[in-house]
């Protein structure tokens, strides 16, 4: 497992190239893949507020197109005063490669951490076919 120095610094690099012309919330998302791999990912907005993608989603969907399917750690910066965990959207789409995800957030000297099954008890699921 990486240090969590050396993940915050990564974090902290990648929030630096979110797109958050919208709201002005620039946050940076490190997912750690079992196997020690760092996916990053940072929010982009779009006029259409739907369409924005989150940090967390946009690292998850890096690791996943990278190969991973097993995460143990998610560590978050945000441009606010408060550490703040995911989004509900984010939340589900964890949820669905790790129910009990550690995730630390950090917002300039806050920090917070929760596991995913804190945050979200009873997610959505269906039964997979592929298993």
């Amino acid at each position: 497992m990486s240090g969590i120095e050396e993940v915050l610094a990564k974090a902290t690099e990648i929030q630096k190239r979110a797109y958050a012309p919208y709201s002005g919330f620039y946050v940076g998302a490190v997912l750690e893949s079992e196997t020690g791999t760092l996916h990053v990912g940072c929010n982009v907005e779009n006029a259409s507020l739907g369409l924005t993608l989150c940090a967390e989603r946009a690292a998850l969907v890096a690791g996943v197109a990278a190969g991973d399917r097993a995460f143990r750690r998610l560590v978050l910066v945000t441009s606010g005063d408060e550490a703040i965990p995911p989004c509900g959207a984010c939340r589900e789409a964890l949820a669905e490669f790790a129910p009990d995800l550690p995730i630390i957030s950090f917002a300039g000297e806050a920090r917070r951490e929760w596991t995913l099954g804190e945050l979200l008890p009873q997610p959505f699921e269906l039964e997979n076919p592929r298993g």
